[in-house]
């Protein structure tokens, strides 16, 4: 891939299969009004970065890798649900704080690298499950899914398609080293 060429992406926590699987039933379930994120496309956002060159890949790969040495085992727990102008997520508690100890760590060395700007609000853990044109104002039944402990944190690269985005993880890092 040419080094000049842009790739739209972003680094998240990918959730473990049994939790895809149980929000997949949820969805089915409780939500309407607009498309549901499938499931090989649900995660957890840890930093947004748009349009990049190719060439920081390895570099974006790199700050990944550094942010997830210390963090531990991440335990995650279902909060509530929240719509915003466009998409519906499930919000979600961070016990001990270490995806929030990552999502920092991993913001500070991409705002180094010059890959990426701070928002002005706090992260806020959650999983995007429904995206919309117009808010339908759900109050759906939370999900059951207990504790979910991710293993790993990606670099993706997000392809919109005329059917929504498709993603391709293309780095994956152990949480923990």
């Amino acid at each position: 891939m040419d080094a000049d060429a842009r790739l739209r992406l972003f680094c998240a926590l990918r959730l473990p299969d049994d939790a895809i699987v149980r929000l997949g039933r949820w969805q089915q379930v409780e939500l309407s009004g607009g498309r549901l994120v499938p499931a090989g496309n649900l995660h957890v956002t840890l930093a947004f970065l748009g349009s990049r060159p190719a060439g920081e890949l390895a570099q974006i790969a790199g700050v990944l890798r550094a942010a997830a040495l210390d963090t531990g085992t991440v335990r995650l727990r279902v909060r509530g649900y929240r719509e915003t102008r466009s998409v519906g997520m499930l919000t979600l508690d961070d016990e001990g704080g270490r995806a929030t100890g990552l999502a920092g760590r991993l913001h500070a060395g991409l705002e180094a690298l010059g890959a990426y700007t701070p928002e002005p609000r706090p992260w806020l853990p959650h999983v995007t499950v429904l995206r919309f044109q117009e808010r339908p104002r759900l109050e759906p039944a939370l999900p059951d899914l207990g504790e979910v402990v991710p293993s790993d944190a990606a670099v993706f690269i997000s392809r919109l398609r005329p059917g929504g985005a498709e993603y391709e993880s293309v780095e994956t890092v152990a949480l923990g080293g």
